[in-house]
């Protein structure tokens, strides 16, 4: 108990950082992610072609190397003066984006295909179809999918530790051996931190999933 007790202050920044980098990250994975799924179900080959693009460069790029690209290939395009924290929300939220994108798409996909023949009958735009009809019922499907890849996102957070981001993972960085602290304890301690993240997740998505299933 000594080394969360002696250190609780570096504890809770670290796991309120964690917290705030899943979140920022997490809404713009889901704007990219549904706006990439519009793309790739779009009448237009040239949305097509990118949404497709998008999914497959970054579903098979490791995360790590995507952190890489984003704070040493930004700087030398000239986009200087971005804070760590943010580079990192970039490269996390574009990395699940393309995950959540598969996701938001097999919803839209269990929608059956009259409902969309029915709002396009009526003059409805592709966009409002989408927007209106389609989405709103792709969601029920895609909330469990996306609450899981939520989760892993957390976790994924840690590789920010690695690129001067202060959350959860880094707290080690400051509690050597010579302070007299057992690495094993430190590294539970964490993990439980991790743990409480993830089980909120997965109570909001549960309580999400609830409220939009279809009462039979």
């Amino acid at each position: 108990m000594n080394v969360l007790s002696d250190n609780f202050a570096e504890f809770r920044e670290g796991f309120l950082k964690t917290v705030e980098l899943t979140a920022y990250s997490g809404v713009l994975a889901l704007l990219l992610g549904t706006l990439i799924a519009a793309f790739r179900v779009s009448p237009v080959p040239a949305l097509r072609a990118f949404g497709t693009a998008w999914v497959t460069l970054l579903r098979n790029t490791p995360l790590v190397l995507l952190f890489l690209t984003v704070t040493l290939g930004l700087p030398a395009l000239g986009l200087k003066g971005w804070d760590d924290f943010w580079l990192a929300v970039l490269a996390l939220g574009s990395y699940t984006s393309a995950f959540i994108c598969e996701a938001v798409r097999s919803g839209i996909n269990t929608v059956p295909v009259g409902q969309a023949e029915a709002a396009r009958s009526i003059g409805m735009t592709f966009g409002q179809t989408l927007g209106q009809v389609v989405l709103p019922q792709a969601v029920r499907t895609a909330i469990p999918p996306i609450g899981s890849l939520m989760i892993a996102l957390a976790k994924n957070t840690a590789i920010a530790s690695g690129f001067n981001v202060g959350e959860l993972a880094s707290v080690q960085k400051g509690l050597n051996s010579d302070q007299g602290y057992n690495i094993y304890v430190i590294f539970l301690w964490i993990a439980l931190c991790y743990l409480i993240i993830t089980f909120a997740i997965s109570g909001l998505f549960r309580l999400l999933e609830s409220r939009l299933a279809v009462v039979r």
